[in-house]
């Protein structure tokens, strides 16, 4: 881009203070470019785009949630909080991408058949680099979370279609919001404000929920998703304490470093080289040995084990159905979804106390099954 995410925030609250002509005439003058917007060049294809990064988002915490219900809470308190932490900011990372694919006129479609992707997956969109697999927690469990959030390298182009990380994908969305929004007559911020999800509807945790009126809402909430996984500008912190006066916080790649190294980080330790501080404790032994990736097909229909599976994926749905009605004109559906989450975690520590044939204990499938 010819001019800086900054440059344009700063043109947009300027120009928003007098008035939306006064604001389209200096978004127009800021030259952003034509045919570069990662390949997103029309409400369509960005709306479009909007709905894989809810998938994106979503993808990422079935893989967290089993490591995180495999580990000993007692003898791994750093990694399970740590984990934990992780899971609470990819649901606020899901809530954003909504709010913004709200905000431009679109409807998130959070519980079709092919929202849950089929484990072992690749990331949705990406350049299929990795497969992300459902497994316990184990130092190769940490590597692939790693992979999952990896910071991209310095002046990584947008890229839309087969990012090699997910900052260049969110880049992408971002330079395609500024585009889009200069070219439209009367902008692309033309969705319903009662479809928003607002911090009173929300759960807590996670960070700063951001409901998205317009193209500096949007920038902030991208902004908060790029600064959460992997920080921005090369920075092991995430950035939520810089936007709202937050105490530091370390960005998920980083928080998994932090895990994997067995110590953690100093604000002044680097982001290219591994964590110099205090050592933490890490007990990767006290774990439940769950099979990788668990499918009911695994299992004779009917058995109580199939059983069990099937109920811990049903109330996965029912799940996702308080977040599709929340996120389509029913926010408050979304404190309706706490019970479902602590069920969630019972049924799948059930699960993880279960033998199976082959010697490992079984575990949450997340698989779509209607109801």
């Amino acid at each position: 881009m010819t001019q800086s995410i900054l440059q344009l925030i700063s043109a947009h609250t300027d120009a928003h203070s007098r008035g939306s002509g006064r604001r389209r005439h200096q978004l127009l003058q800021l030259d952003l470019p034509t045919g570069q917007a990662g390949s997103i060049n029309t409400i369509a294809s960005l709306r479009h785009h909007l709905q894989t990064a809810i998938e994106l988002e979503h993808s990422t915490i079935p893989p967290y949630l089993c490591a995180l219900y495999s580990i000993d809470a007692q003898s791994n308190e750093f990694a399970y909080r740590t984990i934990q932490s992780v899971v609470m900011e990819e649901m606020l990372h899901m809530i954003l991408a909504a709010n913004i694919l709200n905000a431009i006129g679109g409807s998130p479609a959070i519980n079709k058949p092919k929202f849950i992707p089929e484990y072992p997956s690749y990331l949705p969109h990406s350049n299929d680099a990795f497969l992300v697999p459902l497994q316990k927690f184990s130092p190769a469990c940490l590597q692939v979370f790693l992979q999952i959030e990896q910071p991209a390298v310095a002046c990584a182009p947008p890229e839309a279609h087969h990012y090699a990380t997910i900052g260049q994908f969110y880049a992408a969305i971002k330079q395609a919001l500024c585009h889009l929004d200069s070219v439209t007559p009367g902008g692309i911020f033309t969705g319903e404000a009662g479809r928003q999800i607002t911090p009173e509807h929300y759960y807590g945790g996670g960070g700063q929920l951001i409901s998205v009126h317009n193209l500096e809402d949007a920038i902030l909430a991208i902004n908060e998703i790029i600064g959460q996984g992997e920080g921005m500008n090369g920075s092991i912190i995430d950035t939520d304490h810089v936007l709202f006066g937050e105490q530091i916080e370390y960005a998920h790649y980083f928080k998994y470093m932090e895990i994997l190294h067995e110590r953690r980080y100093l604000p002044t330790d680097s982001a290219q080289l591994p964590p110099t501080g205090p050592v933490v404790q890490v007990n990767w032994s006290a774990v439940s040995d769950m099979q990788d990736n668990p499918k009911m097909s695994d299992y004779k229909k009917g058995s109580d084990l199939w059983q069990k599976t099937y109920e811990f994926n049903y109330s996965y749905m029912q799940l996702l159905n308080q977040l599709h009605s929340a996120c389509n004109g029913e926010p408050p559906a979304l404190m309706q979804a706490i019970p479902v989450m602590y069920d969630l975690k019972y049924k799948a520590l059930e699960l993880m106390q279960i033998p199976t044939a082959n010697g490992k204990m079984a575990g949450p499938s997340f698989e779509y099954v209607p109801i």
